[in-house]
């Protein structure tokens, strides 16, 4: 065990500019209290105080949940000078201070990985999933409650009483796949019984590794860990925030009023990772059964022409999934968008489903026909969609037989045919919405013409006559 005031050599794997130091140096005053002043005969001499767990958690406050205070101290306390792990020291220096923030905000995948192992407060060679699984849903809940403790959620409404678990479990289970397949692939199987986070005795398998090498690798596959990881540290103890760094990680909520999304904030954070980066800045509400009720002709009139958008459904059974439209969606009897559209699900499992590359039946909607469906649909084909929600509003379907070809995606849905309970569609990023046309064509109320023109591949010349004579008209203003 350390002492109290033992001297560590220097730290070599700092890698704070100055004026990032001095803000760590001000961290460090501040949760301490200061210079602690020993006498030793005739001399005086300073030191920093060293940290304790009383200090940091009172220093945190509510900002982190107390078991996630615990965790950093514990790593704190295990952190060598040059960064590796040692026997846990009796209290925290400045250099094992220094150089966890080091690693953890400044590292390479190979710090964090440390931070990580030293987080878990068990050995490599005893490491098993179940560790990493309850480290996971710790992080995440606490990225949530730090959010929502500074005042960050961007106008999403969490209530209090709300109860996240199966969903943080879920999250946590779904960043877990690429350790638990490199276990899976591995061949070989170490397992020993260990109780649950419920007490209840179960079989839990070791890591394959012995060295924390798989923790690395599982670093390089699911990045959101690091991101989490930094959220809680810079925010949690408001330390080396620079501008803009997580302006992505939530997007504001705009034009929701006082609606409670069928996402909660883990479901939001989730997805938002998966959208093109230029669409992670906003979400704006443009339908929501709630508010515009059931009506397929109000949902085609508050979706069309709005740019990027996000389906979210709730099914009667509870089940929550939907879809992401990469292009403004218009009404017509081809299929539309592109590779960048997604399905997904949130409860009761989360995960995204991206285009398998077989077919480019991305989007389709329409209405009003009388020889092909009408409804909005996702992936598949006419009647065997991924996703589809009738225009006899209220009913859907999901079919995969066992898998969607366009997403590669399983039934979204508790049932193959659903029953809606709530449906919300959000607009994403920043869209200016093209130009009503001025001037409208005798055979615009005929649909059903359009569509056969469209099915044999003829030109509609009156739309490119009008369209030229808009470019006039808008030349001239």
């Amino acid at each position: 065990m350390g002492s109290k005031h033992s001297r560590q050599r220097p730290a070599v794997t700092i890698q704070f500019h100055s004026e990032e130091l001095a803000e760590i140096d001000g961290l460090f005053a501040a949760i301490t209290g200061g210079l602690e002043t020993i006498s030793n005969g005739k001399t005086k001499r300073t030191f920093p105080i060293p940290i304790n767990s009383d200090m940091l958690q009172a220093y945190a406050g509510e900002a982190l949940p107390e078991k996630m205070v615990i965790k950093l101290y514990d790593a704190m306390r295990k952190t060598e000078p040059n960064g590796s792990i040692r026997n846990p020291s009796e209290y925290v220096s400045k250099e094992q201070f220094v150089n966890l923030l080091s690693q953890a905000l400044k590292g390479k995948v190979g710090d964090k990985s440390l931070v990580i192992q030293k987080m878990l407060n068990v050995t490599p060679e005893k490491m098993k999933v179940f560790h990493v699984k309850e480290f996971t849903e710790d992080l995440i809940s606490s990225v949530v409650h730090v959010l929502d403790f500074r005042n960050e959620l961007k106008g999403w409404i969490m209530n209090k009483s709300e109860d996240m678990t199966s969903t943080v479990k879920a999250l946590a289970e779904q960043l877990l796949l690429p350790l638990k397949q490199k276990e899976k692939n591995s061949g070989e199987e170490r397992s020993d019984w260990d109780f649950d986070g419920e007490g209840k005795r179960r079989q839990e398998r070791f890591l394959e590794c012995t060295d924390g090498s798989c923790i690395e690798e599982w670093l390089f596959k699911v990045p959101q860990i690091n991101i989490f990881l930094n959220m809680i540290i810079r925010r949690g103890f408001l330390v080396l925030n620079s501008q803009g760094e997580f302006s992505n990680f939530i997007p504001e909520c705009k034009d929701a009023k006082e609606l409670k999304s069928l996402l909660n904030i883990p479901a939001i954070i989730y997805i938002n990772t998966h959208l093109p980066l230029n669409l992670q800045q906003s979400w704006r509400l443009v339908y929501s059964s709630h508010i515009h009720g059931l009506s397929f002709t109000q949902f085609c009139a508050s979706i069309i022409d709005k740019g990027p958008c996000l389906l979210v459904i709730k099914d009667s059974d509870g089940f929550i999934f939907g879809g992401f439209s990469s292009h403004s969606l218009e009404l017509k009897s081809q299929f539309q968008g592109d590779s960048r559209c997604f399905l997904y699900t949130i409860s009761p499992n989360i995960a995204v489903y991206k285009y398998s590359g077989y077919n480019d039946h991305y989007m389709y909607l329409n209405n009003g026909q009388h020889t092909i469906p009408n409804g909005l649909g996702m992936g598949g084909q006419f009647e065997h969609f991924g996703l589809w929600i009738d225009s006899d509003f209220g009913k859907g379907h999901s079919k995969a037989n066992p898998r969607c070809s366009t997403y590669n995606s399983p039934q979204l849905s508790a049932n193959e045919n659903f029953h809606l309970e709530a449906l919300e569609v959000w607009a994403l990023g920043s869209f200016v919405p093209t130009r009503l046309s001025k001037k409208r064509s005798v055979l615009d109320p005929e649909k059903d013409v359009h569509t056969l023109l469209e099915m044999i591949g003829k030109r509609h010349y009156s739309d490119i006559r009008r369209r030229r004579s808009n470019l006039e008209e808008d030349s001239e203003d």
